[in-house]
């Protein structure tokens, strides 16, 4: 399938994740030390950083014009929509960083070379953090799906407050809401 207009998506067309159960264990843990490269040229401890954090998560992101990582990538639940969810967050920053959010992240498992071409491409305002070795990923046992060969993770968005989950956004759907759905949290929840 041809990646044309990664942005409009007829969401009613798009099967939506359902709740499986696998972010559940999420909320309250504490974030493992581990560093992971952003696309900023810096290397980025969650558990480290203070106040709070935004950190959402996505499978992958797509390249306009190219081929997609496999047929029917738009029919298995949750895949569809990671640079709609990227782009919302996007348009969202100052909203998100005014009503709280210290520091606000994407995160993948696609390389950090991807990921800058990306952020670049998208015109990101915050650094997108790069777990291609799953570190991260296994360490918090965050949901995954196997898509050709590669463990991609499941959309979701964590709200950390100093290195501490405070809550989880699982599933996520449609995916360009979500940016939304997070803002209106932190204006319900400061700190």
């Amino acid at each position: 399938m041809n990646q044309r207009n990664l942005l409009e998506v007829d969401w009613s067309k798009i099967p939506a994740p359902t709740d499986d159960g696998a972010a559940a264990h999420l909320k309250g843990m504490t974030i493992p030390p581990i560093g992971l490269v952003a696309t900023d040229d810096t290397s980025v401890t969650l558990s480290a950083l203070p106040g709070r954090t935004v950190v959402f998560a996505y499978p992958r992101t797509g390249e306009p014009g190219k081929i997609a990582l496999v047929d029917e990538w738009d029919m298995i639940p949750g895949a569809r929509g990671c640079t709609p969810q990227t782009c919302a967050f996007r348009d969202l920053f100052a909203d998100l960083k005014a009503a709280g959010a210290a520091q606000v992240f994407g995160l993948s498992t696609q390389s950090n070379a991807y990921q800058t071409e990306m952020a670049s491409r998208l015109h990101l305002p915050f650094p997108v953090l790069s777990d291609e070795k799953l570190q991260l990923t296994r360490a918090l046992d965050l949901p995954t799906m196997e898509v050709a060969g590669l463990t991609l993770i499941k959309r979701l968005a964590l709200i950390v407050d100093d290195g501490r989950i405070s809550h989880v956004f699982y599933p996520v759907f449609p995916p360009d809401r979500n940016a939304g759905e997070v803002l209106a949290w932190l204006k319900d929840n400061r700190i």
